[in-house]
């Protein structure tokens, strides 16, 4: 029998309703195929493999959402009631995440289209702005300032989005943005299929984020790894911000620590 996508073997299965929850599974270690796990969505299998999907399954949309439960859980967030945008939608992981935390609303915006999960179409908490880019958003385009902000972009520094964000959130309002080293470091820095295995450009990355971030105002709140890598293999990380300065408080946390956990545990 003709070898498929593994991808698309799970969904014809039943072990997922869709590719996009299919290759979030994959891609976060959950599927073995005749007790091999194979993390590449695109693999091509037997259909009449043996396929085991261990562990709970992705309550999301995508596994988006995982980054960002555990920003929300380590950070210790709260959503409930809250207007809240996610940047760099996509399928909408993140999106789908703010509103089981409770959110009251999500402006769900990215650049592409026709990417967002239907069932967030569908819901009437979600305002939809694909074909967007951050760059150019005003109060004009949004009928709020927000509480909350999450940003997941690529091929786009956090330098350029930031300071578009703060004119978006409420003077108390949070961020959670995730810093991607492949799209922060030079080009010199980055290795073969855009991936940033060294430790040191971890480091000089994150640095650099956070002392932009509180140039231009904000507060550094905390920092953690993500939970999954991204699609090339690439660790990335939550950075945590208010738009609230406390010049009493000042930024403490262990950089070097915080990415060398994330190096022995992904």
């Amino acid at each position: 029998m003709e070898k498929n996508r593994l991808d698309v073997l799970l969904v014809e299965k039943g072990h997922f309703e869709t590719r996009e929850k299919a290759r979030g599974a994959i891609m976060a270690g959950l599927v073995f195929v005749d007790q091999q796990k194979i993390d590449k969505p695109g693999t091509k299998v037997d259909p009449n493999s043996n396929f085991l999907v261990k562990g709970p399954s992705i309550p999301y949309v995508s596994r988006g959402g995982l980054k960002l439960e555990k920003a929300i859980n380590e950070f210790n967030i709260n959503l409930n009631n809250k207007v809240c945008m996610d940047v760099g939608a996509s399928t909408g992981g993140f999106t789908d995440c703010m509103l089981i935390n409770g959110a009251s609303k999500v402006y769900a915006i990215d650049v592409g289209y026709g990417q967002l999960d239907y069932k967030l179409r569908q819901d009437n908490r979600v305002v939809v702005m694909e074909r967007t880019n951050i760059r150019y958003v005003t109060t004009e385009n949004i009928q709020d300032y927000v509480d909350f902000v999450s940003i997941d972009v690529s091929f786009i520094s956090l330098k350029l989005v930031l300071p578009v964000v703060k004119t978006l959130i409420k003077e108390d309002g949070n961020i959670v943005a995730l810093i991607k080293p492949q799209f922060e470091a030079g080009k010199d820095r980055v290795g073969k299929k855009g991936v940033v295995k060294d430790k040191n450009v971890h480091i000089d990355v994150v640095k650099e984020i956070i002392s932009y971030s509180e140039e231009i105002g904000f507060q550094v709140l905390d920092l953690t790894f993500s939970p999954v890598k991204g699609p090339e293999g690439n660790i990335e990380y939550l950075l945590y911000l208010s738009n609230l300065l406390d010049n009493s408080s000042k930024n403490t946390i262990d950089i070097e620590s915080i990415i060398n956990k994330s190096h022995e545990n992904l």
